[in-house]
């Protein structure tokens, strides 16, 4: 298995940047997740790190190295993601909970397998034309459901989410084939809100992944402005070409004797910078290793 994959996030013009995102993969599988922590409720950023840290620890647990069964796992995981919010809220005796929405995708056995809940968004693109998208749980987006909603309401306003006292609603894809060049993005609204299905997809063509990612990410914050909100991204291309001299392909079976490797990003809010320099990835990345070590080492739940 082989393929390329980039982060990034910045912070746009907000005080804090609230979401959190990262990729880990073994020899037979990759997980990519990406959570947006909620304005308008307390400590979206603890939400967020927590739903990433769950899904990161559980697919190390339980990739051996593949998932058993991937769409179980990604439905007990966000489950599980959302329990782990809601006693942190108990446990610190919390008013409000904190919440976040959350996009998460496995590609294993060929194949793109994916959850979300909220409007974090996943794009499927292949040769720079769209082939999927998730859609928000949104009024606007599921207008069939709120057709009856008073002019007034907000239509942008979410009816679920990860934290909530409520359990959470949340829509499946795949498992979708996947093609040599396929390129799957994960992104927060801080991207979606300013550019079109189509601008998306087409500033996903033609350029090393790296480049195109950080491409989009600035043209985002251009046209978000001083308001704008974070812009987070992480993307894969799939079965990248040995021939594509610009990207660094990932190849599963170098893994040697570690039985996976992570991005997972745990930077405390405050320390959060515009974009993650070497330094602060190596040592997230070392932190969480340790982490997830850990928590691979006792029995999978």
């Amino acid at each position: 298995m082989k393929f390329s994959v980039y982060q990034i996030s910045r912070k746009g013009g907000r005080e804090l940047n609230e979401d959190r995102l990262g990729y880990t993969y073994t020899r037979g599988a990759v997980l990519l997740v990406l959570a947006d922590g909620m304005g308008g409720h307390p400590q979206g950023e603890k939400a967020a790190e927590i739903a990433v840290q769950v899904f990161t620890q559980r697919f190390v647990a339980q990739a051996l190295p593949r998932l058993d069964d991937v769409a179980a796992f990604l439905e007990h995981t966000l489950y599980a993601a959302n329990q782990a919010i809601v006693d942190y809220a108990l446990q610190q005796a919390m008013d409000d909970n904190p919440r976040t929405t959350l996009v998460a995708a496995v590609l294993q056995d060929g194949q793109l397998h994916a959850i979300h809940s909220g409007d974090s968004r996943l794009y499927w693109t292949r040769g720079g034309h769209m082939l999927k998208r998730t859609r928000d749980h949104s009024c606007q987006e599921n207008a069939e459901l709120f057709k009856h909603t008073p002019p007034n309401v907000n239509r942008s306003v979410l009816f679920t989410c990860l934290g909530s006292p409520t359990r959470p609603i949340f829509d499946t894809l795949g498992p979708e084939p996947l093609r040599e060049g396929d390129r799957v993005l994960l992104c927060s609204d801080g991207l979606w809100a300013v550019m079109s299905d189509d601008d998306v997809a087409a500033g996903l063509h033609g350029l090393a992944l790296r480049d195109a990612v950080t491409s989009l990410a600035e043209q985002a914050l251009q046209k978000g402005g001083k308001r704008g909100d974070n812009v987070s991204i992480l993307a894969l291309e799939w079965e990248t070409s040995d021939d594509f001299e610009p990207t660094q392909v990932i190849r599963t079976e170098a893994l040697g004797a570690e039985p996976y490797a992570s991005s997972f990003h745990n930077v405390a809010p405050g320390d959060l910078a515009d974009d993650f320099d070497d330094e602060a990835i190596e040592r997230s990345i070392a932190e969480i290793n340790d982490a997830i070590r850990r928590t691979a080492a006792r029995k999978p739940r």
